[in-house]
């Protein structure tokens, strides 16, 4: 679950994580009067989606004057802001941080998330920050320092110092960014967050360390426990079919092909889609319907995988193991009904009673045909969705 970063700075202050002083407004008339209220006669005006790349979309802009920050925020509230990571639709913005601008000197990087293969939480740093640090980690990546965290002992004062003298901070500076560091880890392992990123972290010309953006990315397996972090999910920043699948536990996740992919368990789906793409294919989601699929988890994925027109087939790849295969199919006949389905649907079933839930497939009278072979499958689903 991902935080504004209007957000991510709240819960950055509480961690004593310095911040530019900046409101939140949900209108150009209360953008003009956050800009009153913080004074001075320069500002920056901040549109809230859940993407980074902002500045290079337009979403970012330092105005002189009042009338400047009411016309910036008319101009992006309302709208769909397109950026690298957004897709070709966008994201709505619904609000705009108003800020006071910084004096800044230099630009750095630094985030931290979890390396599953060491099973440690990973710092990242880099003298070279802003919003071009995707192309240093590709070109440059001697620029970016590592270091890691054993969950035993903690973040450890020398770790933060090496990754502040790496650099280029004076003594000064790596005392404050040492107290930044404290506070990114200790929200990482107090809120439960998957990531938290600094994006740029800045150098004052006054030599001051503070985070002039903030990211915060939350495991959603642990939000039963941060109940606080829950209540400040925004739902419209989130993939409509994305919403409504979690409400019904599955696993979903909208991709650009033309085939839909119905499987249980994500290593399974990960696979289906593999396959599908080695074909010739595009798969059209990642769907995981978990392993006690049911009639109803059936429906509901048929209703989500059919919203996109752009879907020509569907496959369905189901390991019966904790349900049977004949009732599996009867749950695919009685949502193919319901949603009166029309595109081709290729289903290969496994496990347990497999043989009876592809007669059942057979004679149903639907659009669907029940392969056994995983290859074969694959080939087929490819060859209906061509046409």
């Amino acid at each position: 679950m991902n935080l504004h970063e209007y957000q991510a700075k709240e819960i950055f202050s509480r961690y004593g994580i310095s911040v530019p002083q900046g409101q939140l407004a949900a209108s150009p008339e209360a953008a003009r009067a956050a800009a009153k209220q913080l004074g001075g006669d320069k500002f920056v005006v901040k549109a809230q989606v859940h993407a980074g790349g902002r500045g290079k979309a337009g979403g970012v802009k330092l105005v002189e004057g009042f009338d400047a920050v009411e016309e910036a925020a008319k101009k992006m509230l309302g709208t769909q802001l397109v950026t690298k990571q957004t897709g070709a639709e966008g994201l709505p913005i619904n609000s705009v941080w108003v800020e006071k601008p910084s004096n800044i000197a230099r630009e750095l990087y630094v985030s931290a998330l979890v390396d599953r293969t060491r099973e440690q939480i990973v710092f990242m740093a880099s003298a070279a920050g802003g919003m071009d640090i995707e192309e240093v980690a590709a070109t440059t990546p001697e620029k970016i320092k590592h270091v890691y965290v054993n969950p035993a002992a903690g973040l450890q004062p020398y770790q933060a110092r090496q990754l502040g003298f790496f650099m280029d901070l004076n003594k000064e500076q790596v005392a404050q960014f040492s107290k930044i560091l404290d506070g990114l880890y200790r929200i990482f392992t107090d809120l439960d967050a998957a990531l938290v990123e600094i994006n740029p972290l800045i150098v004052t010309a006054e030599g001051n360390v503070m985070a002039l953006d903030a990211k915060l990315n939350f495991d959603a397996n642990a939000l039963y426990r941060q109940k606080a972090i829950a209540e400040m999910r925004d739902p419209s920043q989130e993939d409509e079919r994305e919403r409504e699948a979690s409400k019904f536990d599955l696993n979903y996740v909208t991709l650009e092909g033309n085939i839909g992919c119905m499987v249980n368990g994500a290593g399974l789906a990960m696979a289906t889609m593999d396959i599908v793409k080695l074909h010739g294919g595009q798969p059209a989601n990642f769907l995981d319907v978990g392993g006690g699929t049911t009639a109803e988890k059936v429906t509901e994925a048929f209703k989500l995988i059919t919203k996109s027109s752009e879907v020509k087939a569907i496959f369905i790849n189901i390991f019966g193991g904790i349900v049977r295969c004949d009732l599996i199919a009867e749950g695919i006949i009685q949502a193919c009904k319901q949603v009166g389905l029309t595109i081709p649907v290729v289903a290969r079933l496994q496990g347990t009673n497999m043989e009876k839930g592809r007669e059942m497939l057979s004679a149903s009278g639907l659009k669907i045909t029940p392969v056994g072979d995983l290859t074969e499958a694959a080939k087929t689903v490819v060859a209906l969705a061509k046409g």
